[in-house]
């Protein structure tokens, strides 16, 4: 990836006026580069990332793995793609393992997840099982720690 993508990638708040400067680059010619990143999709979006601990939002998350039966001459991505299309699912991922896909699922309660899954997921076309995690504590996602270091209280000791 390149310095001017991973920039954007650890902090979509910085201006292209500081982006240009950590580069060693013309302003003009970083708001050119970031205009084509977005136009042809190599940038897909900016969004901030909220600790929901932190706020009244009452909802749940879940992983689920997948089993599929692949479609012929399309694979895994055609189920994939419907899975991705659902409102409740914030990310698919094909993977190797005991399990083909994996979904993130975002929802009000662990009954609206439990819900999801049961009547509008494993219900499915090629869908062969599927087992339920829910996130219990959020620690990092996406680099960004969530949680407070542990303090340490032991005291030094020196020989």
């Amino acid at each position: 990836m390149d310095k001017l993508l991973s920039l954007i990638e650890k902090n979509p708040r910085l201006s292209n006026q500081e982006i240009a400067v950590m580069l060693g680059e013309d302003e003009k010619a970083v708001e050119e580069k970031i205009r084509v990143y977005e136009e042809t999709g190599v940038i897909k979006g900016y969004r901030a990332m909220i600790d929901g601990e932190m706020t009244d939002s009452q909802t749940v998350t879940a992983l689920i793995e997948i089993k599929v039966h692949p479609k012929f001459e399309h694979g895994f991505d055609e189920v994939a793609q419907r899975i991705a299309q659902l409102d409740e699912v914030e990310s698919v991922y094909l993977m190797s393992g005991g399990f083909d896909l994996c979904c993130m699922v975002t929802d009000k309660s662990f009954q609206e997840v439990a819900m999801f899954v049961a009547s509008r997921l494993a219900p499915m076309d090629s869908v062969m099982s599927t087992a339920t995690h829910f996130i219990l504590k959020k620690f990092k996602e996406q680099g960004v720690m969530f949680s407070k270091p542990l303090k340490d209280d032991r005291g030094n000791i020196s020989f």
